[in-house]
């Protein structure tokens, strides 16, 4: 995977980690372990202090409610789902994505960890790309369906309940279909950046329009095992490729707003989209901060994905 640099490359502080290490406890055993240890210093603690038998009990409560939490994280892989007909491997390495596209301004703020360990990945490659305020993705704005062009095999009918089934259509959806060749050299909205120590990276985008027969969403990859270069990100694999999703009550506010509120295209609901598969943080569901009676001042989402980094997910198959 190659890119030209348009910004100064990330810092090569690390080489890239290999294969993950060696796991010789399962996420169940590591989590235990990690929930006794607490519970002894607590312990250790209420007996230092002279604490009555119910202080103790009461913290060895509190102990085990916080692995309790520490294994729900670490338990829960992030959901995968397919690549879409729009991606370009590594084409921009950048944090700031937005160019010249107006809308309202997004912070995104991600962050990796390895699903069974909850150590954070560092120094991996992680792309994200979306489509503008009214529906268009970059390279390809031939075929993607913006400004209220509807597809004539967008889906209809009730909403899907469960687990996805079958493929999305292809032809404007961004959501699934073969991979098709860029049309076009703009490469607005699309950006690749690596994670920091803390398994962290953010960008600077807008937040996406929307087009017939998708929700509004952001896709992303994860890239490990490679090498930063000058030339770019080389070698490694796909640990994860996914998308990003936003809560009605944001979109609906972003209706009002220009250049969203001149889209005449009909918006799938998150209840009614193809991809997401309705399981909230695990299934992509972005947490936001905005001002509600302001969302054109601009919002922040977050989100951590738990990867596992030994398997290849690239969101073709």
């Amino acid at each position: 995977m190659t890119g030209n640099t348009e910004e100064n490359l990330p810092e090569n502080e690390n080489k890239p980690e290999g294969p993950a290490h060696k796991r010789n406890m399962t996420r169940r055993k590591v989590v235990v372990a990690g929930g006794a240890a607490v519970v002894g210093v607590g312990a250790a603690g209420a007996l230092a202090m002279t604490a009555s038998a119910d202080e103790a009990s009461d913290a060895t409560d509190t102990a085990s409610a916080s692995a309790s939490s520490t294994a729900e994280v670490c338990y829960k892989l992030t959901s995968e789902t397919t690549e879409g007909p729009y991606y370009i491997d590594a084409d921009k390495l950048r944090q700031d994505i937005t160019e010249d596209k107006e809308g309202i301004p997004l912070t995104l703020k991600l962050k990796v960890i390895d699903s069974e360990t909850c150590k954070p990945v560092a120094n991996a490659a992680v792309d994200v790309w979306h489509c503008d305020a009214l529906g268009l993705y970059s390279g390809y704005e031939s075929f993607s369906q913006g400004g209220g062009t509807a597809p004539t095999d967008a889906p209809t009918g009730e909403p899907p309940s469960g687990e996805p089934t079958g493929e999305p259509p292809s032809g404007g959806t961004g959501g699934g279909g073969g991979h098709e060749e860029p049309t076009s050299d703009t490469r607005y909205l699309r950006g690749t950046w690596k994670t920091d120590k803390k398994g962290c990276v953010t960008f600077t985008t807008i937040f996406p329009g929307w087009y017939q027969g998708r929700c509004v969403h952001i896709h992303t990859k994860v890239h490990v095992d490679g090498e930063w270069t000058d030339a770019g990100y080389e070698g490694g694999h796909t640990c994860h490729t996914g998308q990003f999703f936003f809560e009605e009550e944001a979109v609906l506010l972003t209706e009002e707003v220009d250049p969203y509120s001149t889209s005449t295209t009909t918006r799938t609901l998150l209840t009614e989209d193809t991809i997401y598969d309705q399981s909230g943080t695990t299934g992509g569901l972005l947490k936001l901060k905005y001002n509600k009676n302001n969302i054109a001042k601009g919002v922040t989402a977050s989100i951590t994905m738990g990867v596992a980094p030994d398997e290849t997910n690239d969101g073709t198959s």
